[in-house]
């Protein structure tokens, strides 16, 4: 009789890859509903578009920035080539950085860019463990 525990590193290896893509999916959850709030707050809340003018930005960057979002939102959670969402994860940390500067640059204090710095730190976890499970090889 073959014992389960024949190969431990194997098995330590899938239960790790297992805990690596519950990390991913949650993590990834949280920050897509997160950017999807900020993207739909920016489409329908009268506060949030004028938050963007007290920035400084023109009323059409808000309208792009949130399809942005949404777009960016789907390629994260959908299955496509790993390519594409590497831009959107870039595309989502230039979000994220720009939106501290602006906030630091007109003056802000915690309260206004808080959000951002937040939202960066669950991106930051995302894109690790998204990187992580790309390296782990494929289990036949």
């Amino acid at each position: 009789m073959e014992s389960t525990l024949q190969k431990p590193a194997l098995v330590a290896a899938g239960t790790s890859s297992k805990a690596k893509t519950l990390a991913y999916w949650a993590i990834t959850a949280l920050f897509c509903l997160q950017m999807g709030f900020t993207a739909y707050a920016q489409l329908n809340l009268p506060q949030v578009a004028e938050a963007f003018t007290h920035l400084g930005f023109p009323a059409y960057f808000r309208v792009e920035l949130s399809w942005a979002k949404f777009i960016g939102i789907a390629l994260l959670l959908a299955p496509v080539p790993a390519r594409l969402k590497e831009w959107a994860y870039a595309g989502f940390a230039i979000n994220l950085v720009s939106a501290v500067i602006a906030h630091l640059a007109v003056g802000d204090g915690p309260e206004a860019w808080g959000f951002a710095v937040g939202t960066s730190v669950l991106w930051g976890l995302s894109y690790f463990f998204w990187r992580r499970l790309q390296v782990t090889p494929a289990r036949a």
